[in-house]
């Protein structure tokens, strides 16, 4: 799945977004075709047939040809012809760069930057759909109010919000280790400290090594990844936090990052956490709970019972692999890995009337019962087959791949996405059980899409800096008082500016 963390794009790419759109002549000018509600326009009764261009980020596989079943479904339901432009993922902000240059957009695109939206939304590039969406009572019912109006103005709404599950990354533990080694399952970070440290010291794999991991992590570009349910059990903020109607970013939060750095510091010095965990890629503490290495890890629900345990089962069948709540912080504070998508799905401003109610109409059915289920599950008679009660997926399911327009593109808010007609209900029940289990540890970022100057500019170099000072804390190389200079020399860089841009921003859009 397309991550909604990609990097930044690069300053001259905006410089070159408002050279092309220089021609609509600043923020506060409307595009040429001022949308208006259908019952302002005549209705699209889908007589005329229309050409309508997507441009969709893809990842392996790539995307479908034009006479794929699913682009001909489509085509023929609502009288279009459907051109997808199918850009890889690492390429495709250099696409957009390359658009913005002639200002030629196609009908319908990803905007996957947070910066890039905010600075082409007051441009003229983004039709304003608040108007429209009435109209559409699919997509409205099936997309929150909050994730439709964040990022966007008042009064406006620029794109449809890319829903990704706010708990895609779930915190998960060996219960046959714990049963192995007569434990209970932890519910602090001290219970969390003895349980991981259990697992490090007491063989619970049984091959007479001492070979296992308590538990792990890896270290991002600007960020320690894969143990949110530390940073909130010891106060961070997820990104930011609101206090006393101020935004506060998590990089200021020093006693709260001090207490964090000496639960890891001594946990890496006994050996309790991954030795390797400096160099571990993003998947790599998943991998080694597959690996059969590790006890403990964030992993996938919709991933879990297909891929993690069918893997761990080969070398280990035994295990087991059990949903594990976030340990309460010594002040009793629960958070669990909470994703906020700021990837938004956008209409071309240049669009007459009729393309806006098309395209318009195509998206509502996506968003319905009968659109949601062909989007996950293809085509019947092509891609399943249903008799009676049962379904039963067919070969050209694994080879179409029908389920990339809502994998890859556009879905509901929805967290059972990746569960298919043909499914087990008791798998599907043990799926979602995991996403509502986790609701009520969400880690909330008010600040969510809000991307200053400074913070496009510099936000990343300065955050690396932090992070590899915390890091040196950890390994035992730095006190960990050198935290709050780490701290200020944040400031300093450029975090002070990024704190006023980025209030001065949520000042606006609320």
């Amino acid at each position: 799945m397309k991550k909604v963390w990609l990097t930044v794009l690069a300053a001259s790419l905006l410089a070159t977004v408002a050279v092309g759109c220089g021609d609509k002549g600043g923020g506060n000018e409307k595009p040429a075709n001022e949308p208006s509600s259908q019952a302002d326009a005549s209705k699209d009764d889908q007589s005329e047939k229309l050409d309508i261009t997507i441009m969709v980020s893809t990842a392996a596989g790539g995307g479908w040809s034009d006479d794929h079943p699913m682009v001909k479904l489509l085509n023929e339901k609502f009288n279009i012809n459907l051109k997808f432009q199918w850009v890889p993922g690492d390429s495709y902000n250099e696409k957009l760069n390359v658009l913005a240059a002639s200002n030629n957009f196609p009908d319908l695109f990803q905007v996957w930057d947070a910066s890039t939206y905010s600075k082409w939304m007051n441009k003229g590039v983004f039709l304003d759909l608040q108007p429209l969406l009435k109209d559409y009572p699919n997509i409205t019912g099936n997309v929150t109010e909050e994730a439709l109006r964040m990022m966007n103005p008042k009064d406006k709404i620029y794109g449809l919000p890319m829903y990704a599950p706010a708990f895609r990354s779930n915190l998960s533990i060996r219960q046959d280790w714990l049963d192995k080694l007569n434990l209970k399952m932890p519910t602090t970070v001290d219970e969390f400290y003895q349980v991981a440290k259990a697992f490090a010291e007491q063989d619970p794999d049984g091959n007479g090594k001492k070979d296992t991991i308590g538990f792990s992590m890896s270290v991002g570009t600007n960020q320690l990844v894969g143990i949110d349910y530390l940073k909130g059990a010891f106060g961070l903020a997820n990104n930011w936090k609101l206090e006393d109607g101020k935004l506060v970013p998590q990089q200021v939060q020093a006693a709260e990052w001090k207490a964090l750095a000496e639960f890891l510091r001594k946990a890496y010095a006994e050996g309790v956490l991954d030795k390797d965990f400096a160099v571990n890629k993003e998947r790599d503490p998943w991998n080694k709970l597959e690996a059969n290495t590790s006890g403990i890890a964030e992993v996938n629900p919709n991933e879990v019972y297909k891929q993690s345990l069918p893997t761990l089962q080969k070398l280990a069948p035994e295990a087991d692999i059990v949903q594990l709540a976030p340990p309460k912080g010594p002040t009793g504070l629960q958070f669990a890995n909470t994703i906020t998508s700021t990837a938004k799905i956008v209409l071309n401003a240049k669009l007459d009337e009729q393309k806006q109610q098309r395209i318009l109409q195509v998206l509502d059915y996506i968003f319905s019962d009968e659109g949601f289920i062909l989007t996950k599950n293809g085509i019947e008679g092509i891609h399943y087959k249903k008799e009676g009660d049962t379904y039963t997926k067919l070969d050209a399911f694994d080879t179409d791949r029908p389920q990339i327009l809502s994998t890859w593109f556009i879905r509901r808010f929805d967290p059972g996405i990746q569960i298919r007609l043909w499914d087990d209900q008791a798998y599907a029940d043990k799926v979602m059980a995991w996403f509502s289990n986790t609701e009520q540890y969400r880690w909330t970022d008010p600040a969510a899409g809000l991307i200053s100057e400074t913070a496009s500019k510099l936000g990343a170099q300065i955050d690396q800096k932090l992070v590899a000072a915390v890091v040196k804390v950890i390994v035992g190389g730095e006190p960990v008082e050198s935290i709050d200079k780490a701290i200020e020399a944040w400031r300093a860089g450029g975090g002070d500016k990024i704190i006023e841009e980025t209030n001065a921003i949520y000042a606006e859009l609320h």
